[in-house]
């Protein structure tokens, strides 16, 4: 939940335009991202074969990792599981809050992709972490992929989108930068332009609350958790347009 009270699945591109988002961000977008996050599963030992997906919305990153891995995928947002249930028909998929979520059950590996963005306080991001740990195997692996953190922020803009095969375009521009540096968020403005296949256009602006907290923190919680926290990646620099990398933080849970 973020400051301002709101869940991720109250955003509107989460909820009634959930149904755009394969359009607004095709899932071909991901690939090279989910290629590294592959080969961080794979270099587990053993590698990663049975994936928690937390926060795994349209299912983008998953289409990429299943080959070869079984993936079991939990969404806040009802809408976004329906869209990666028509990609991903194979996975199991799951509704529930990534904080508090307990499956009663490990896996060889957790991921957290962006999703992870909607934790705007300390208080949140640790449950998070807890609820990685607490399904992570004895000495398994968790991702954690974050599209800011405090130390490497600075405002941004970009922008994107694409169609599909029934005739809807879409595309979007986001706006990102931080009104007070002192907390532990930022904000995105978007604006997106839909255009249905019958031609009609909506165009929508949404501000969203997005956690950037300091890479100390993140060392600190996963330590706190348990993990035993890895090098992970630091992003590259952003730029305007095109689908970033985020950054990646890692924790292995000790064996014993």
């Amino acid at each position: 939940m973020s400051q301002d009270g709101r869940m991720a699945s109250d955003y509107r591109l989460y909820g009634d335009l959930a149904g755009w988002w394969p359009v607004i961000s095709p899932p071909e977008e991901y690939a090279d991202e989910a290629r590294d996050l592959a080969a961080a599963l794979d270099s587990a030992v053993p590698p990663a074969r049975e994936v928690l997906d937390l926060g795994s919305g349209g299912g983008h990153v998953a289409l990429h990792l299943k080959p070869g891995r079984t993936l079991t995928l939990v969404d806040l947002s009802g809408e976004m599981l329906a869209v990666s249930r028509r990609l991903n028909p194979e996975c199991a998929h799951i509704r529930g809050d990534m904080r508090t979520i307990r499956l009663g059950r490990v896996f060889d590996a957790v991921l957290a992709h962006d999703a992870v963005d909607y934790m705007t306080t300390e208080a949140d991001l640790r449950q998070v972490v807890e609820t990685a740990f607490a399904h992570c195997r004895p000495g398994g692996i968790a991702l954690f992929v974050p599209d800011h953190i405090a130390d490497a922020f600075r405002p941004v803009s970009g922008g994107g989108g694409g169609t599909d095969g029934s005739g809807r375009q879409a595309s979007f521009r986001e706006w990102t930068w931080d009104p007070d540096p002192a907390d532990d968020w930022v904000q995105a403005e978007y604006e997106f332009v839909l255009r249905a296949a019958d031609g009609t256009v909506q165009v929508v602006r949404e501000e969203h609350r997005l956690g950037a907290f300091s890479r100390a923190a993140w060392l600190r919680l996963l330590a706190d958790a348990g993990f035993e926290p890895g090098p992970g990646r630091a992003a590259p620099p952003e730029a305007d347009g095109g689908r970033t990398r985020g950054h990646l933080f890692t924790g292995r849970r000790p064996a014993r």
